[in-house]
């Protein structure tokens, strides 16, 4: 298995880890993003950042897109959007060392806060960020606006 930066021709690969991370999430039909879009967020416009783990036949078998984001507190902080192998390359480590490549690059932007969201039931997520020994906030509920601009 090998981690490296997410370069061009690598947005088909990532768009269909986010549908079978949002089927697992159940909410398969939530995924409005496409290859070209992800491509010029990534690409272009440069607003996130991703990280893909390949496996031996240098197929995408996992990934981690973050961005930078600000608290009015704390200054420069990074949010892991979404982090996620597919479950056949899932209990190799892969995964722990794809997250720790995460928090090494949250500490080379000297940012002050590492953020992330994981679903109440996801015990598989929440025990391996436990084992992190990451604060899992229950006391912050999530606010959100939708828009549809097509």
């Amino acid at each position: 298995m090998q981690i490296r930066t997410a370069k061009r021709g690598d947005e088909t690969a990532i768009i269909g880890l986010i549908r079978e991370l949002a089927e697992y999430e159940r909410e398969p039909d939530a995924v409005i993003n496409t290859p070209e879009k992800l491509s010029v967020d990534l690409f272009d416009d440069e607003i996130c950042t991703a990280l893909v783990v390949e496996n031996e036949k240098q197929l995408i078998v996992g990934f981690a897109l973050y961005y930078i984001s600000y608290s009015t507190w704390k200054g420069r902080c990074l949010y892991l959007e979404d982090f996620y192998i597919q479950p056949e390359s899932r209990r190799e480590g892969i995964g722990q060392v794809l997250f720790d490549k995460v928090v090494d690059r949250a500490k080379e932007l000297k940012v002050r806060r590492m953020d992330w969201q994981v679903l109440e039931w996801n015990e598989l997520a929440l025990n391996f960020y436990r084992k992190q020994n990451a604060i899992l906030d229950a006391e912050w509920i999530n606010g959100r606006f939708l828009f549809d601009f097509d």
